[in-house]
Parts: structure tokens; sequence; C-alpha cells
């Protein structure tokens, strides 16, 4: 058994605000998931004249690309969520029984990239609204 995941092998899927999501987004690449903490100053004259820092609120973006196409029910579902200032379910795994977030997400950027020898496609961001979970397989280290 390998030690690595690969990322054609991870699964990002989709669905109406407020579920799980359960239908996997096929139309995907080079997803990016972005986890990061804000920082509070928590430094006292005790700590030897070092900073000390602590987290505070998370936050979680999804930045991943898709090939132009209208007839995609996924496309379909970012696109709609982005026009309409809603949100969209998403679960971002690092493979199909695996980890991740699981929340509903507001698309903020949908950017459409027109190469001149490549299939045009959209760049998304999407950023967490509503956390659901931190989806976690059994067995999964």
């Amino acid at each position: 058994m390998p030690s690595f995941i690969l990322g054609k092998d991870a699964k990002l899927y989709y669905g109406p605000s407020g579920t799980s999501p359960t239908t996997e987004m096929t139309n995907v690449r080079d997803v990016t998931l972005n986890l990061e903490a804000g920082e509070a100053d928590v430094t006292t004259r005790a700590n030897s004249g070092w900073r000390a820092t602590a987290p505070t609120l998370r936050e979680c973006t999804c930045e991943f690309e898709m090939v132009w196409d209208p007839d995609d029910a996924g496309f379909t579902a970012v696109k709609d969520a982005f026009l309409t200032s809603g949100l969209i379910a998403l679960k971002i795994l690092d493979k199909a029984e695996g980890q991740g977030p699981d929340g509903d997400f507001a698309i903020t950027s949908f950017s459409r990239n027109e190469a001149l020898e490549e299939a045009i496609t959209v760049s998304v961001t999407a950023k967490l609204s509503v956390f659901r979970q931190w989806v976690e397989a059994v067995g999964h280290p």
C-alpha cells in the first residue's frame, strides 16, 4: 500500500446547500484546498522576549478549474451559485473514503479563461460560509 495519495484520486462532491453532498463533480482539475487560521498576539513579559501567537478563527477556501461546459450539471450548479449569490454544498476529500471539509460555500470568483489553443475553462474560488463537519473515514490516518 503506497504511503501517498495522488491528486487524481481526490474527490470533490457538490449538492444543494444545507445537505451533505454525494454527487461527484468530475469536470474539475487542479483543486487547491486552503485551510488557514487568524492569529492573536498573546505575548507576555514572562515569555523571555519571544512573541507568542495563538490561532483564532479558521478559514477554508477551495480553488479549482473546470472545463467550460454548460451541459455539465456540476458546472451549472457552481455558475448558478455565483450568479444568484447563493450557497452550494461542497465536500473536498483527499480520496473517495477520505477526509476533508464538508460545508456550504459561497462562490466568490467565476473567471473564464480563453487560451488560444486550449479548451475554454473557468477558474473558481469557493469560500466556506457554513461549516458542517470534518469528514474522516474510519481507518484513515
